[in-house]
């Protein structure tokens, strides 16, 4: 199972999702089904864009649950 912690990481950053979908020029609809991990596939782009918002690597934004 792949996991999403985009909450915490709103959390950590004390961010809202609206302010992070202007951040990252995306619909605040995006964020929302990450935020409740409702995807199927993340576009690299925007993955990319949240590592660098959050200045973190990828495995801090997504994780392998076994």
């Amino acid at each position: 199972m792949i996991r999403i912690k985009l909450s915490e990481l709103l959390g950590k950053h004390k961010m809202t999702r609206k302010k992070l979908a202007e951040l990252i020029d995306v619909r605040p609809n995006t964020i929302g089904d990450l935020y409740n991990e409702k995807v199927k596939k993340i576009d690299i782009e925007i993955l990319d864009k949240l590592c660098e918002v959050f200045e973190c690597e990828v495995e801090d934004i997504i994780e392998h649950i076994k």
